[in-house]
């Protein structure tokens, strides 16, 4: 099977896999090259997935969808992570949630500000000036 795992800034991964486990608001599955074309929701955990020589391979996923179209096992997902073992792959997760963290406190502090300015000349407008 094909494994493609598309991100929106791009394609993180695309390998040739002979199995592939993925969670889903259900519970876990397998997906093997003869198993029926299949559609999930995926929740944010593990999927691992099983390169052409056998070896387990990891990525730690955000909520997404994957589709099993055939031979072709393809997953959007808004963020996703590769790692070759749990313990990097778990590192790996640990920088990337701090650097979205201290991002995401970045776009909240720009946005108090603004909100703080459009309500200050709300309230100008409405009591006329000072």
């Amino acid at each position: 099977m094909r494994l493609q795992v598309s991100l929106p800034s791009g394609v993180l991964l695309d390998e040739i896999t002979s199995k592939v486990v993925a969670e889903a608001e259900n519970g876990s599955f397998c997906l093997e090259p003869k198993h029926i074309d299949f559609v999930a929701a995926l929740v944010p955990g593990l999927m691992s997935y099983f390169s052409a020589t056998g070896e387990e391979k990891f990525l730690a996923v955000d909520e997404g969808t994957l589709v099993k179209c055939g031979r072709v096992v393809l997953v959007s997902t808004r963020n996703a992570v590769r790692g070759t073992n749990l313990e990097s792959l778990r590192n790996t997760i640990e920088e990337q949630y701090l650097k979205i963290s201290h991002s995401e406190r970045v776009a909240r502090s720009a946005l108090a500000r603004l909100e703080a300015g459009i309500v200050r000349r709300y309230f100008e407008m409405r009591n006329g000036p000072s």
